[in-house]
């Protein structure tokens, strides 16, 4: 008797496909995310750098409403931004080592959904490291509720990776890296006061929690929380 060929079954045909899906899964996952592209920084502005050096001041009170994306490519900028072709920045770093990372926490930014990212200076955009709103989680000292920083619009975080200053510098690295935070967060105090905004400098901030949004050889350095004054 001639044996006909038996057709799947319908069960047996989206089992077939599921390691397929899987690895399409898999594949979507390990993709890069898109890089978000930030509005050009202005050059010039309305307040000089003496009504700026003026106006600044460690301000904790701030209100919880949304700052444009404008402004914090403007702060960002002023961080870490490029401001020669040759890829030298705002902020002076030892030996142009440049060993800090700059990422902008958002939680009410008009356009930018609430996440950690990562600022590249070069291309002057952003790269997502962590969805979701992580303000609170990063600003809060172990063993301590959530505080003012929480309801910042914004956070400026500020990360290092010692090796690129060590591997010139030696020992003195550490003096380094020191100066190169110094150097940056006064850039964001002024961009800041020149935007009318308020912020101050945190050093006390949850390590353990950074470590988890932060790459392997980077180390947390500080937060800068900023929103407008009340």
């Amino acid at each position: 008797m001639k044996r006909h060929a038996s057709s799947p079954t319908p069960l047996r045909a989206p089992l077939a496909a599921l390691p397929l899906l899987v690895l399409a899964a898999l594949a979507a996952a390990q993709e890069p995310p898109q890089p978000v592209p930030l509005p050009e920084v202005r050059h010039e502005g309305t307040m000089s750098l003496e009504a700026a050096l003026w106006a600044r001041r460690s301000i904790r009170d701030l209100k919880p409403d949304a700052l444009p994306l404008a402004a914090a490519a403007q702060l960002l900028w002023a961080a870490q931004g490029k401001n020669r072709p040759d890829g030298h920045r705002t902020a002076p770093s030892a030996g142009a080592t440049y060993p800090l990372e700059v990422y902008l926490v958002t939680g009410s930014v008009d356009g930018l959904p609430p996440g950690v990212y990562r600022y590249r200076s070069a291309t002057h955009d952003l790269v997502l490291a962590q969805s979701g709103d992580k303000r609170a989680e990063l600003t809060a000292a172990p063993g301590r509720p959530p505080g003012w920083a929480a309801n910042a619009p914004l956070l400026v975080v500020f990360a290092a990776v010692p090796d690129r200053v060590s591997r010139r510098f030696g020992a003195r690295a550490e003096r380094f890296l020191a100066m190169d935070v110094g150097h940056a967060a006064q850039n964001v105090y002024l961009q800041a006061a020149a935007l009318g905004l308020g912020t101050t400098f945190m050093g006390l901030v949850n390590d353990s929690a950074m470590t988890r949004v932060l790459r392997a050889d980077e180390r947390p350095m500080g937060v800068m929380p900023v929103g407008t004054p009340r």
